[in-house]
């Protein structure tokens, strides 16, 4: 059987993924964000004070790469850690006024990219592509920790 990459699925989604982050990139850049801010960025604003610990797991990223997005997002003045009340050695993540002021623009810049690469597909199929992906990304995991 001989490859053909626009019958792979991998290489499919993996072409989707790169369109996605450079539309998504180019719209939230104005604001000073970047893409790889974005995933940490939703998680926060869905839940403040979050460990690093946390956001691997949640986010399913390695801990070199996150720690990494956390130091520029720090660095930006986007998060702020503290020590948790519970257990000193912990530090926590919180939001600043800055990075709570951009999630209403990030998430429509979000909301408009999904929008335009979707924007070909009835409600019934954009519903059943979602579907697919996500059962997609639970076959990938489950057969991960094997």
């Amino acid at each position: 059987m001989s490859f053909e990459k626009n019958a792979s699925a991998g290489y499919l989604a993996n072409h989707m993924a790169r369109l996605f982050a450079a539309g998504l990139q180019r719209r939230i850049k104005p604001l000073g964000l970047a893409p790889g801010q974005f995933a940490a960025l939703l998680a926060l604003w869905e839940k403040e004070g979050r460990t690093q610990k946390e956001l691997v797991q949640l986010l399913d990223i390695e801990q070199a790469t996150l720690a990494n997005t956390l130091a520029r997002m720090e660095r930006d003045g986007l998060i702020h850690r503290r020590a948790s009340e519970e257990d000193g050695r912990v530090q926590e993540i919180f939001l600043t006024d800055r990075a709570r002021s951009l999630e209403a623009p990030a998430k429509d810049a979000a909301l408009a990219t999904n929008a335009e690469a979707l924007e070909g597909f009835s409600d019934s199929e954009r519903d059943q592509f979602l579907a697919f992906m996500r059962r997609a990304v639970a076959g990938l995991q489950k057969n991960q920790d094997r």
